[in-house]
């Protein structure tokens, strides 16, 4: 898929090699996106920079100024877990909650969702909402678009060849201002969003009815994230108010407005009148809930991050030792061997620079039990840990891999004691035909290391990343709890 894979320990040096590889090369992080395509074989690239073993690049942070700052290599469950989104930025804390699994919010990065520019996704629309910038370096200079100038049409950015986004940031909402996020899906967990919507209002200090400014932004709805300025406007100036028999209240009003704004399409997961009428539905709710104060239902006190024991402690950006102060060079099929640790041995893996992890695994090392279900993130059957936080094998690089800790499922078990999750699996009859139960095993045994005691919502949060077409779940969920009781 591609045939040279650096990864630097500089911002400096994944600029150089940027501007010396021009078209041929892409900064990879998350890689969440960037896989699907080039096994799909809708976009080819030779040279992939792996920027995620660069010191500080994913931090969340709040400077003196009041903005805050989102590294280029801020995973989605960072996102989450950051208590300055969640306090100050929490369209952006929340629009993560409802990117993909835990799996892939594990690997995906907030900056990657953003440069993929698909009208759908989700972080965008929350940061329009926020008035973010984008920070863009390569080695000719560094400069800041608003996102009104960073996005060009669909999947369509500002971005020259030789750029990397290198933070992104936003003022800090502050007391007198809210914000929210709504998506509407297929289905709960893992789903393109055939509407979502974000907003952002400010309120009087004097009095926190009256709104004094206003952004709404859509997404899913036309070729890029688009603001709702008439629907803004018609909030300024008075409270928030719901519709009488005798006028049309605000919200309402703003609604209709929002719908209006609105160019949708036809395609496979909507009608261009249906998403319409969500637009109108999601911004009435969106807006009811920022006037009621109940726009954080929804939001986890204590959500599944499937980070194991390093919950909340570390990502999965952790740097090697191996990696310190050197650019390491991987080809496909070349002789840089990448080196790791496989369920507790030292592994050497020659020619395996222009695989994913899931085929090293396979083809290279003989770990069958992980499972190629998909091969686009979807099914969760080829679940791992990387550094003890669980990851899908298919969408991360082999040479991603290199200084890392791996468990599979061949791992789990230790002394010939079946791990208690094993066990309850059998005693549950969670089992049948058995092709997704490594991946359902691999996501459940990492929560229950982040998670000992979790609830059934946590179970069920923890396992959106894993498909079964056989057991309808019941019996897997209480293998989980029985394995949590024992």
């Amino acid at each position: 898929m591609w045939q040279t894979y650096y990864t630097p320990t500089s911002v400096d040096e994944a600029l150089r090699l940027l501007a010396e590889h021009g078209h041929e090369a892409r900064i990879i992080a998350g890689g969440t996106d960037l896989l699907v395509e080039l096994q799909r074989g809708t976009r080819q690239v030779r040279v992939l920079i792996d920027v995620t073993r660069i010191g500080n690049l994913d931090r969340v942070w709040l400077d003196d100024e009041g903005l805050i700052h989102v590294g280029p290599t801020v995973t989605h469950n960072l996102a989450v877990a950051s208590e300055v989104l969640a306090e100050r930025g929490f369209p952006l804390a929340l629009a993560c909650w409802w990117v993909g699994t835990p799996q892939v919010r594990n690997r995906g990065t907030v900056a990657g969702n953003l440069i993929t520019a698909s009208p759908a996704n989700q972080t965008i629309t929350a940061l329009w909402a926020l008035d973010a910038r984008l920070t863009l370096r390569s080695v000719r200079g560094e400069r800041i678009l608003t996102c009104a100038d960073f996005y060009q049409g669909v999947r369509q950015t500002a971005l020259a060849p030789d750029e990397m986004v290198t933070k992104v940031t936003f003022p800090a909402l502050t007391p007198n201002q809210r914000g929210i996020f709504l998506k509407l899906g297929l289905r709960r967990a893992n789903a393109v969003a055939v509407v979502n919507v974000a907003a952002v209002l400010t309120f009087d200090p004097s009095d926190n009815d009256v709104v004094t400014r206003a952004r709404i932004t859509l997404g899913s709805v036309a070729p890029t994230i688009i603001r709702a300025t008439c629907a803004e406007g018609a909030l300024v100036g008075a409270a928030l108010s719901e519709s009488r028999p005798e006028r049309p209240g605000r919200i309402a009003e703003a609604a209709d407005l929002a719908a209006q704004a609105a160019a949708p399409i036809d395609d496979i997961r909507a009608g261009a009148d249906y998403r319409r009428q969500m637009v109108r539905v999601l911004v009435r709710r969106a807006l009811t809930g920022l006037r009621d104060g109940t726009e954080r239902i929804g939001f986890p006190d204590e959500p599944p991050m499937l980070w194991g024991r390093t919950a909340r402690m570390q990502s999965i950006r952790g740097r090697s030792p191996r990696l310190a102060g050197k650019t390491v060079r991987h080809c496909d099929g070349g002789p840089e061997p990448i080196e790791c640790t496989v369920n507790g041995k030292n592994v050497v893996v020659q020619g395996a620079g222009g695989k994913t992890l899931l085929q090293m695994l396979r083809d290279d090392l003989g770990l069958t039990g992980v499972k190629e279900g998909c091969a686009e993130g979807e099914c969760g059957a080829c679940t791992v840990w990387v550094d003890g936080i669980a990851v899908l094998a298919c969408l991360t690089p082999a040479p991603r891999a290199h200084g890392t800790h791996i468990a599979t499922i061949e791992g789990l078990s230790k002394g010939g004691e079946l791990h208690p999750l094993q066990q309850a699996f059998i005693v549950e009859g969670a089992v049948q035909c058995g092709y997704c139960t490594p991946g359902f095993i691999m996501a459940g045994a990492n929560l229950l290391e982040e998670l000992p005691h979790p609830t059934r919502q946590q179970i069920m949060a923890g396992l959106t990343g894993n498909l079964c077409r056989c057991t309808g779940y019941h019996k897997i969920v209480r293998a989980v709890e029985r394995a949590a009781e024992e």
